[in-house]
């Protein structure tokens, strides 16, 4: 197994069978070796260096209905917020004051954002921070829409897959979503000029090794600058409540795998492994990881976008959420930075 795990150091890639191999048969040696050939690599581009990012959660409308989402569209529990355009720019304000360069503006496919209202949000942003990057995640739209926000300013895009396969695709969404589609995005904001990112749930219901080599072989030819990926955690309001959530040290594993496989990435230490594990996002960062989010959405509103259960971080203020970060990240070694902190080939 080592030796595939040298192989995908120096080509970048291996067949599907073999990330199902190593997928299959990982254990704690094996584990232990692909973290420090990781962290190598990742040191070789970037040192010690953990970029922070601004995440502005502005609304928990959403018109779908994903089976493991806790913002799906029928989930009566939820408690639904939209944040204005003033109360967004005011966290922007705030994450600028905190030395923040990206923000992030994250929220459900909600239909007041149209187009027009998120083109001139991002032109306010950017106005008013002309040296920062302003990355979206909202969702599908059609390609006309992704140029118009490209047009007015936005710079990088993160649209997760959830899962490369098209039949185990369908069994964690409605019929109103295709795997069709969600890929058709990914290849339009390539081709607009986003730096893109996307990225899989790890331990979703159905998920077997073979479906996460898929992904592996999906992400490797979409070649986006950004890989999100998190553990599923269940939420009690979805049909998936019950379900078992993804495993800590698989995730952290495929991390690791990423990070031999596209050295260049920028890699997220998520919220979700956080939430999983009390040192979560130093182990992600220990794998190879690279990058963190920092809430800077209201207080008020941070419960109220519960994706999944237990998330971390809801009730800190900004400048704590932050100051908490450098401190676990300094704690083993490394250097938090808030600069844009763009993939090597945008600089």
């Amino acid at each position: 197994m080592r030796e595939l795990i040298d192989r995908l150091a120096r080509e970048h890639t291996l067949t599907g069978r073999e990330f199902a191999a190593l997928i299959a048969g990982r254990d704690k040696d094996l584990d232990a070796y692909l973290f420090q050939r990781a962290v190598e690599v990742r040191q070789e581009i970037f040192g010690n260096r953990v970029y922070l990012r601004g995440l502005i959660e502005f609304t928990n409308y959403c018109k779908n209905d994903c089976y493991y989402c806790g913002i799906r569209r029928s989930n009566r529990e939820a408690q639904r917020y939209r944040l204005t355009e003033e109360e967004i720019l005011s966290c922007c304000r705030e994450g600028y004051d905190l030395g923040f360069r990206t923000f992030v503006l994250q929220g459900g496919e909600d239909p007041y954002f149209t187009t027009e209202r998120v083109c001139a949000l991002v032109r306010a942003i950017k106005a008013q921070a002309p040296d920062c990057a302003v990355t979206l995640s909202i969702g599908e739209r059609p390609g006309e829409d992704y140029q118009a926000m490209f047009d007015a300013g936005a710079d990088r895009y993160l649209l997760r897959h959830e899962t490369a396969n098209d039949g185990h695709y369908r069994t964690l969404h409605p019929p109103s979503m295709s795997p069709e589609n969600r890929k058709r995005c990914l290849r339009d904001l390539k081709n607009i000029g986003y730096q893109v990112g996307c990225g899989m749930m790890v331990g979703s219901p159905g998920q077997t090794p073979a479906h996460l080599a898929e992904d592996m072989l999906f992400i490797r030819a979409l070649e986006p600058q950004m890989v999100g990926i998190g553990p599923f955690i269940p939420q009690h309001s979805t049909p998936f409540a019950d379900r078992q959530a993804g495993a800590l040290e698989l995730t952290l594993f495929l991390l690791g795998l990423l990070r031999l496989m596209l050295p260049k990435a920028l890699l997220p230490a998520t919220t979700a492994l956080g939430t999983i594990h009390p040192r979560g996002r130093e182990l992600g960062i220990l794998a190879g990881a690279n990058v963190c989010m920092s809430n800077l959405s209201p207080t008020a509103v941070r419960a109220k976008y519960a994706l999944y259960d237990n998330k971390i971080c809801t009730g800190d203020e900004s400048a704590q959420c932050r100051g908490c970060l450098e401190a676990r990240l300094a704690s083993i070694g490394y250097e938090a930075v808030v600069d844009r902190g763009d993939h090597p080939d945008f600089t």
